[in-house]
């Protein structure tokens, strides 16, 4: 743990990145469960919720693949400043929305808050290996999802407070400070975010467009190509579809299957932070000892398997209290299984090629999450909330047993990289030569 205080220390611009998710997550948390919780108060359906989650996921599949390429045009730091000034004006229209015939504002806002959030994530992830060392990546990613988690904890439960107290007005406004708060800490940032200039200047618009589309298609190749983004791409498929299971259901669950109020929502959700904090502080602190193959596969399991316990008690027993103390103890598995999954992303694609390959698999996660959300607010109608919540931690168990097998080659336990620790594929082949080329949150 030492080690992890003292890489903090000496690292100024990852604590101003950390800082500024810190906040812009909370203001999201805060936002999500309020404006889920409303939506369905309001509306009484959890079609309109699934509507309201798919709205922000639906620019995932649009554009996160092309998000992904410029990620790799534009400063990166620059990209996320402007973002995230984009984000806090584009939340005002919100503040129109006050009964039922008003939702589709909250539709319209989710879908463009979505599409601007595309730019964001693929030029974060890309510029996060350039503020560390590579044997302190683990740690950093580590350090990161406790962002997520402390954020969790302190959004989730102001999120179920505020909806009650001070409804839609309240929640929005404080999103849009957070995201204006943000924005000034990453232009503390001293870090350069500059990519390698591509084209040749003055290039007509025809060729531009050319060029873009070229460098997509190279960035979808290079995913599909490299062992080991393949495996992550299977993931994202697997898993996608319950996380919008979940967004869309966890809602009416706590309401209606354990009969709890928008504040047992609030703390039920934060509790996952709990067990998440924990797992990032071992993450970080266990970073140059553990393999983050092995915590996706792993944590990915056993955090199936703990969501499972969790949707099912309420067939024999009723109440609140086994959730939280449920999603305190997923948490754990959870925030390894995250470490795991974005440190194996980074090590294995260059960082020319780095935002085109994570919106490659955003925009594959985008699609599952999409069908997993719809689908969701209908077949809940047909079977009921548990059978179809219960998918969820299935498809984490099925996912961690996949990436056991595929991430596992003949000669012993699961790899993170190239054989000349670089990133590359099993084969120890580099990734990204020239051959080749933060959205709502999911409440899990």
């Amino acid at each position: 743990m030492r080690e992890t205080w003292r890489m903090l220390r000496g690292r100024r611009d990852l604590r101003l990145v950390l800082s500024a998710g810190v906040i812009s997550l909370s203001g999201d948390w805060i936002l999500t469960i309020g404006l889920i919780y409303h939506v369905y108060a309001v509306t009484g359906s959890t079609v309109a919720s699934a509507l309201t989650m798919a709205s922000s996921f639906a620019p995932q599949v649009l554009l996160g693949a092309v998000a992904g390429v410029f990620a790799d045009r534009w400063d990166r730091r620059r990209t996320m400043i402007v973002t995230d000034l984009l984000l806090a004006a584009g939340l005002l229209p919100l503040l129109l929305v006050h009964s039922a015939a008003q939702i589709w504002i909250v539709f319209a806002v989710m879908f463009a808050e979505g599409a601007i959030q595309q730019f964001f994530s693929p030029a974060e992830q890309a510029m996060v290996p350039r503020l560390v060392a590579d044997e302190e990546l683990l740690a950093a990613n580590a350090l990161n999802g406790q962002v997520s988690n402390v954020s969790r904890l302190a959004g989730s439960a102001l999120g179920g407070i505020l909806a009650a107290a001070g409804g839609i007005v309240a929640v929005t406004l404080i999103d849009a400070g957070s995201f204006v708060a943000s924005a000034a800490f990453l232009g503390l940032v001293r870090t350069s975010g500059r990519t390698a200039p591509r084209g040749p200047s003055g290039a007509s618009v025809r060729a531009k467009l050319t060029l873009v589309g070229t460098e997509l298609r190279d960035g979808l190749r290079l995913s599909t190509r490299n062992k080991v983004l393949r495996a992550l791409m299977i993931f994202a498929l697997v898993t996608s579809v319950g996380e919008g299971i979940m967004s869309t259901l966890f809602t009416p669950f706590v309401e209606h299957v354990l009969h709890g109020s928008p504040q047992d929502l609030g703390f039920i959700v934060a509790a996952q932070a709990v067990g998440g904090i924990a797992g990032g502080m071992f993450a970080a602190a266990s970073s140059r000892r553990l393999r983050a193959s092995r915590l996706l596969c792993y944590g990915a399991i056993v955090f199936g398997l703990i969501d499972l316990a969790i949707f099912l008690y309420p067939i024999g027993f009723v109440a609140v209290w086994p959730a939280i103390v449920g999603m305190i103890i997923v948490g754990l598995p959870g925030a390894l299984t995250l470490a795991g999954l974005i440190t194996l992303f980074q090590r294995n694609s260059d960082d020319s090629y780095r935002g085109r390959v994570f919106g490659a698999i955003s925009a594959v996660e985008g699609v599952t999450v999409l069908a997993g959300t719809l689908g969701a607010g209908y077949l809940s109608r047909a079977v009921g909330i548990i059978p179809v919540l219960a998918i969820q931690g299935g498809g984490y168990v099925v996912a961690g047993l996949v990436m056991l097998i595929w991430l596992t080659d003949s000669a012993g336990p699961p790899a993170d990289a190239g054989e000349d620790g670089q990133a590359g594929d099993l084969d120890g082949e580099p990734v990204g030569q020239a051959s080749l080329a933060r959205e709502m949150p999911a409440i899990t």
